[in-house]
């Protein structure tokens, strides 16, 4: 069993930043690729980041550019910096954590999930 715990969201204006940080639970953290994945009201669930064991990343369209994933695994930490963000961003973001499907941007291929933490941004 996994933990993750996220931090780091708020309120900010758009064109600000805020960095998201998710900390796991386990010392194993390094075998797990982790995710960054956003609901907005009313919208499905939808992929943001993916980092995988060797660090290789993935974003979605929408946020190329913009947001960086990185991660520390002495910490067991994976972040989520996001800059020159947009009223359209505003959700609640989440972390998640697979090992063994490959697939980052499908939620279904996670086996671990954060309780989520809400990003809002005002124009």
């Amino acid at each position: 069993q996994v933990q993750l715990v996220e931090s780091g969201g708020g309120l900010v204006q758009a064109g600000g930043s805020l960095r998201l940080s998710c900390t796991a639970s386990r010392r194993t953290f390094s075998s797990y690729a982790m995710g960054w994945f956003r609901q907005a009201p009313g919208k499905e669930r939808e992929f943001v980041a993916a980092i995988s064991r060797s660090d290789s990343t993935y974003y979605a369209d929408s946020v190329q550019g913009r947001f960086t994933i990185s991660r520390d695994n002495a910490k067991n930490t994976v972040y989520l910096q996001m800059n020159s963000l947009k009223p359209e961003d505003t959700a609640v973001y989440s972390c998640a954590a697979e090992r063994t499907s490959g697939i980052y941007y499908q939620g279904s291929s996670y086996d671990y999930w954060g309780q989520g933490t809400q990003v809002t941004v005002s124009s």
